[in-house]
């Protein structure tokens, strides 16, 4: 009987409660979970999954590196934060103990564009030791795997549009402040928006020490220029805060969002290619009100126009099965930092 692919969780936070799951269920096995909340610290692994205790307790992060010395994983899932800058020090562990990693972190999808340093660094240390670094979720069908294809079935393409809208409610509370949700709009303005008004060779300054803040479809547009074979020659990026005229509870955040307040943001990347294809791309992640709902709509205009839409879909789900779907890919991929990108169609794995 072949061994069990075995998985060390490093963040037990919401999105981990699937992530752990669907390794179970796919044949895997969780051998090591770290976080940094007392609240479940010392808590059996099942417990946070709401099944039967698995004999595996959360330990603090400090011991995140005798832990997966010891455990001897095939790959650490980080579900922690969503800015490189914030899950650095986790996966350079694993690059420097030549452990593979994925991560849900937004801009890990295509960090090269918006911080290449860190980037660069991770890389070396992964091929030094021989493992794979990279950065997977929904954005890897549902805003990369997905438009290529239609892409695929397109004579001409002039300008390719996406949007995509989510609520920050399901995903904890870093990516709930890296949106600004919560902020009075002079706040937002002061902490989000206001490296948007820079000139093109202030942000790549920026960009050089590993400041900048990139949304989500900043790293998207790279990698999907990347997947399409596209020079690309300039790229903006704009970030508007959304409100609502009532009082929204924020279980995340722990607080009432007050009418006019930001409630989240839209930010909108503009990317033209030497090729004279643009992309535009927007995604807006907000504390829902009771009428919003979760809604992923991409046009490739050109011979002929192609206009994809997905209502409600499951974005924590699928972000969660994207990332396990992708594990024997990863620890089949070169070492280094690879982008998905790089490693072929995700597909369905009935086992990992």
């Amino acid at each position: 009987m072949e061994s069990k692919t075995r998985v060390f969780q490093y963040g037990t936070g919401k999105m981990s409660v699937y992530t752990m799951r669907y390794v179970y269920e796919k044949g895997g096995e969780i051998v090591g979970a770290i976080d940094i909340n007392p609240e479940v610290i010392g808590k059996d692994i099942g417990e946070i999954m709401g099944v039967e205790n698995k004999g595996i307790k959360v330990e603090p992060l400090e011991k995140a590196e005798e832990l997966i010395k010891n455990t001897k994983p095939d790959i650490v899932i980080v579900t922690t934060m969503s800015l490189l800058a914030d899950v650095e020090d986790a996966l350079m562990l694993c690059a420097k103990l030549g452990v593979n990693a994925i991560t849900t972190c937004e801009e890990a999808f295509f960090p090269m564009n918006s911080n290449p340093n860190a980037t660069k660094k991770i890389d070396e240390m992964a091929k030094k030791n021989g493992c794979t670094i990279t950065g997977s979720g929904y954005q890897d069908i549902y805003w990369g795997q997905l438009i290529t294809s239609i892409a695929g079935s397109t004579q001409s393409i002039k300008k390719i549009k996406g949007s995509s809208s989510y609520n920050v409610e399901d995903y904890g509370m870093a990516l709930a402040k890296a949106h600004g949700a919560g902020l009075t709009l002079e706040e937002f303005d002061k902490e989000v928006a206001s490296l948007d008004r820079i000139s093109d060779e202030e942000r790549q300054a920026v960009i050089e020490k590993g400041e900048y803040l990139p949304s989500y479809m900043w790293n998207v547009n790279g990698w999907l220029c990347e997947k399409l074979g596209l020079t690309v020659i300039s790229q903006t990026q704009k970030t508007v805060p959304q409100t609502y005229d009532k009082d929204i509870e924020s279980s995340t955040l722990g607080m009432t969002v007050k009418a006019g307040m930001a409630t989240g943001m839209s930010a909108v990347v503009t990317t033209e290619t030497k090729e004279g294809i643009t992309l535009e791309t927007q995604c807006i992640g907000k504390v829902y009100s009771s009428e919003d709902f979760d809604k992923n709509e991409w046009t490739i205009e050109g011979e002929p126009n192609t206009t994809l839409v997905i209502n409600r879909p499951s974005t924590v789900e699928l972000t969660c099965a994207s990332v396990v779907n992708r594990i024997p890919d990863v620890i089949n991929a070169k070492p280094g930092y690879v982008p998905t990108e790089q490693m072929g169609d995700l597909q369905f794995k009935k086992e990992i």
